[in-house]
């Protein structure tokens, strides 16, 4: 009987990387981009080549099946398994070796994928096969999946791209393999051991079964399923390391790959074709092929109406022609007129079809991206769509031969339909591989049985195209039951064969690929799926009012395991940890809510842990594909936690800021002596919880409060606006909301404030307070009763207040009419400016700027309105950094989370700030952004409304000097 304790004590004795056996790093690990779950005995994350060495030897010994896995997207369950898992994508993650003259790169298992293209670039070189997950899967993953992506069209899949392997046997053999002459192959077999054992195996496999798989191994661009016996055969040089490729980690671990690289052409244009429907793309396929485009991809209408009904990315919608489906041609070359020269032929040759198309040709580079990322987000983007049945893998990535793409997808659709289901239709049209999302019931009895009907129907049909059940995303659990069905009997014992070469025992990854399990087994729902659903603060309108339903959004895309760019997720950029990403914990979230493994529900250590790093920036709420909102999560799993028992004092500290603040400023420098003063300030950070190398920041003299009571109304009969007094510009930088006052009545309305204290109690969502935060929202619906009847706007300068109203709000009191009529009411100065007072004009200002946008204003309220004002006013702008600056309100001053926050601080934003030149502004609108620019650069950052003002009052004083 296997000890899962005495293993994980065994691993720990003898490996310099990780060993996790905890039940929340096995939740976290029970689950890829599938339908399928099984939790694994423990997961290592080694340091190195001994590491992985070590640990399969002592897995051997304690007869522990193992599961090697790269970024976790698998979407066939390959990547999921009751093994010990050792990923690679923490420490073994380097570029051994990389020669532009051979045109090779040598690779740990680990290494993303576009960390090598990005290193092949500099050569003008590329490795081919680039999936949509790019930015996060790994060469490891990929050599197990045999993954394909856009540019198979111009490179072929990766099994055409691996030259060698080295590789580790279960049983601990390491050797490294490529193509083998038949000289070298007798050579091996006379030298006898284990080693000559296996390719004597694979010589007899190959002699006895070639007349097979040359008969029935699809002769098609995108045949990934199965395991790649033709490789074995003479026209192919015996090539093993190809051989293993796909194999799904059933055969050996993969330690080094060596990876031919490609020229990339330099310059590129993408060609979009609208037709009338999907169906009419597809047949042009084979028309397109002739003028050699190095990508060709395929979408439907639906695809695009759920996009669009989602809001993502509305640029890159609005990029596309007018048609009922649509296609992406992508053409390179040496320069950009020949690559333009090739797509206008292809339009050209089109547009002398009876059949109208409509074209849009992006030679604009930044366009271009706009528009391949609404493919790229396809998978996350059709999955939970606002009333819509959501939609599953299961069946998604069969592939036919180019020229029958067309006859196939209509065949298709008429099943599809024989089913009642609804299908998305997108993928690699240029390879003939189809991706679909299906609404398939996962959660009844019924529905499974009639889900493994319509795969069965399905099978038989690719298979009576001559095509494969894979494209690109393998067999795994999903598809291996039906290897049968397109290879038949005597290839299938022919994988059981080639695996048991390399893996007698059984141990690597089984139950995938071959003797496969059920594939309605191990699902991540499945009939007896009962889910604990407690009642929650917010009412998560859009799921049902279920937090299990809100984070089973999380299907596994991984987006948020981006190593560069992109608002999502600032934690793990800095951590390099699964279970400080989105996805991590959304998955630990949806665990807690299924109780098995992670059983202490709202107490549970792992999902405190794993949301304590949580910056609640809200990226993820805009950035995720399928609208994952870890900082609602957090702020609903904190309140619970914390109910009964007393919070840290650092939490009573921040959280009630607006009390504190309040009561500080009527001794404003008694505070600041206490809080600023050498020693004493100390003491203070100690008792709020403060990090020893933060500054806490001063109160103002006067708040903004008392210096608008003391002056003299203006524009007393032009229209009103609401000047929101948050905390942070009332008591600590009043100048701002002075100079909003100064901008607003110069476009010609009159100023007002809300009667009475109010606050948004932004701080209290942060740390679970969410009874005192509602509290304070119905008492603010409540002041605001007579402006939100009146329609008065509302103009708020700091981005993450503008959010509670817009966003908590919402979710807290969806049925409520006055929240949702103030949340259309609220509005940031930029905004208000350009869409209710576009009449004023600005001046200019002829200066430069760095541009840091707050997150909370560009995943909630977006950043186009702030471009549009500093466009109006003539600002030269640079916006370096698209996430976070790591402050996140309360979170870069805590004690704990301070090496965290200046690690995401560092990845773009304080670099590029202390590279600016000294006469350039920095902008920022969030006070928690403007306190990490000047704490951690010296360089004062100022709010869109000191900078409208200064161009206000350079303007005034130039007139003046004029008359």
């Amino acid at each position: 009987m296997l000890s899962a304790d005495t293993l994980g004590s065994a691993l720990r004795r003898h490996l310099r990387g990780e060993v996790r056996f905890d039940n929340g790093s096995r939740a976290l690990y029970a689950t890829d981009g599938s339908n399928y779950r099984q939790v694994p005995i423990g997961v290592v994350l080694p340091k190195d080549t001994s590491d992985v060495i070590a640990a399969i030897a002592i897995c051997r010994e304690h007869g522990a099946p193992v599961l090697c896995r790269g970024g976790g997207t698998s979407l066939a369950g390959q990547c999921c398994n009751v093994a010990v898992v050792l990923d690679f994508s923490k420490y073994m993650a380097e570029i051994v070796e990389l020669d532009p003259r051979l045109r090779i790169a040598r690779v740990q298992p680990g290494v993303i994928l576009d960390h090598l293209r990005a290193a092949a670039e500099k050569h003008n070189l590329t490795f081919g096969p680039d999936p949509a997950s790019h930015s996060r899967c790994t060469l490891g993953g990929m050599v197990g999946n045999n993954s394909c992506g856009v540019h198979s069209v111009m490179a072929g899949k990766t099994d055409e791209n691996i030259d060698e392997l080295e590789i580790l046997t279960y049983d601990g053999i390491r050797m490294r393999v490529g193509a083998t002459g038949d000289a070298e192959l007798e050579a091996i077999v006379r030298e006898g051991g284990r080693r000559g054992q296996i390719y004597a195996g694979m010589k007899a496999i190959r002699d006895q079964y070639t007349g097979l798989v040359r008969e029935r191994f699809p002769n098609i661009p995108r045949r990934v399923s199965g395991y790649n016996l033709n490789f074995l055969l003479p026209e192919n040089g015996f090539h093993v390391a190809r051989a293993l490729v796909g194999s799904e980690g059933t055969c050996v671990t993969v330690l080094e790959a060596t990876c031919r690289l490609v020229e990339s052409p330099p310059e590129r244009v993408l060609l979009v074709i609208g037709c009338r429907d999907v169906y009419v793309c597809a047949d042009l396929v084979p028309e397109v092929l002739t003028h050699n485009p190095i990508g060709l991809e395929g979408m439907d209408d639906l695809l695009i109406d759920y996009t669009r009904r989602k809001g993502i990315n509305p640029e890159g919608l609005a990029l596309l022609p007018e048609g009922g489906g649509w296609l992406l041609a992508e053409f390179g070359a040496p320069t950009a007129d020949e690559a333009e020269a090739q797509a206008r032929g292809l339009m050209e040759a089109l547009g002398r079809s009876a059949q109208p198309r409509s074209f849009r040709l992006l030679a604009d580079k930044q366009q271009a991206r706009k528009a391949w990322e609404v493919r790229e987000s396809a998978l996350g983007a059709v999955s939970h769509v606002a009333g819509e049945l959501p939609t599953w893998e299961g069946w998604e990535d069969a592939a036919v031969a180019p020229e029958k793409l067309g006859g196939y997808l209509r065949e298709f659709r008429k099943l599809t339909e024989a089913y009642n289901y609804r299908c998305v239709v997108y993928g690699h049209f240029g390879d003939g591989c189809v991706h679909n999302r299906i609404t398939f019931d996962l959660q009844s009895a019924k529905g499974l049985k009639k889900m493994r009907q319509f795969v069965e129907e399905a099978a038989d049909l690719v298979v009576s195209y001559g095509g494969s059940l894979s494209g690109e995303h393998g067999d795994g659990q999903a598809r291996a039951e039906l290897l049968p069905k397109m290879f038949g009997p005597e290839l299938v014992e022919a994988f059981q064969k080639f695996k048991a070469l390399w893996d007698p025992e059984w141990k690597m990854n089984p139950g995938k690929v071959v003797l496969p399990n059920k594939l309605d087994a191990d699902l991540r729902l499945g009939a007896d799926y009962h889910p604990w659903e407690p009642e929650t603060h917010f009412k998560f309108p859009q799921d049902g009012g279920s937090l299990a339903q809100a984070t089973l959004r999380c299907v596994g895309v991984g987006k948020c395991r981006q190593y560069e760019g992109g608002m999502m997720c600032p934690s793990f950029r800095a951590t390099r940890e699964e279970a400080h990403s989105t996805r991590g914990r959304a998955h630990l979230l949806w665990e807690m809510t299924k109780g098995d493994v992670v059983r202490d529900q709202w107490r549970d250590a792992s999902v405190k842990s794993s949301l304590d790093l949580c910056l609640s920036c809200k990226g993820c709420k805009s950035d995720c594909p399928v609208g994952v909102d870890v900082a609602t999560y957090k702020a609903e799993f904190l309140s619970h936690h914390y109910e009964g028992k007393r919070h840290p004092l650092n939490h009573y500290a921040v959280g009630h800021i607006d009390r504190w603040a309040r009561m500080a400023s009527w001794f404003p420098g008694m505070t600041n002596f206490f809080t600023q003063t050498p020693g004493l300030r100390d003491i203070a950070k100690l008792l709020a919880g403060v990090s020893a190398q933060r500054t806490i920041p001063a109160l103002a003299r006067n708040s903004f409060r008392d210096w608008f009571a003391e002056r003299k109304p203006a524009n007393s009969a032009a229209p009103p606006v609401l000047l929101w007094p948050d905390t942070f510009n009332n008591y600590f930088h009043p100048e701002t909301a002075i100079a909003a006052v100064e901008v607003l009545e110069a476009a010609g309305f009159q100023v007002r404030l809300p009667a009475g204290n109010v606050c948004c109690g932004r701080p209290l969502y942060d740390f679970g307070m969410l009874d005192r935060a509602k509290k304070m929202l119905l008492r603010t619906l409540d002041s605001l009763d007579g402006e939100i009847a009146d329609g008065i706007p509302v103009v708020v300068l700091e981005p993450s207040c503008a959010s509670v109203f817009r966003d908590e709000m919402l979710n807290l009191f969806p049925d409520e009419p006055g929240a949702r009529k103030l949340s259309r009411q609220v509005f940031l100065l930029s905004e208000f400016l350009e869409n209710k007072a576009d009449h004023s004009r600005l001046p200019a200002i002829a200066r430069k700027a760095l541009v840091h946008g707050h997150c909370h204003q560009k995943s909630v309220m977006k950043m186009t309105d702030e471009e549009a004002i500093l466009r109006r006013l003539g600002v030269d702008y640079e916006m370096p950094s698209p996430g976070c600056c790591g402050m996140a309100g309360a979170f870069g001053f805590e004690k704990e989370k301070y090496p965290v926050s200046i690690a995401i601080g560092e990845l773009e934003l304080l670099p590029a700030v202390r590279s600016a030149p000294e006469d350039w502004l920095i902008i920022a609108n969030g006070f928690s952004c403007r306190e990490q620019i000047r704490q951690c650069t010296g360089r004062p950052a100022m709010h869109l409304a000191e900078v409208i003002q200064m161009a206000m009052r350079d303007a005034a004083a130039r007139e003046g000097k004029t008359a």
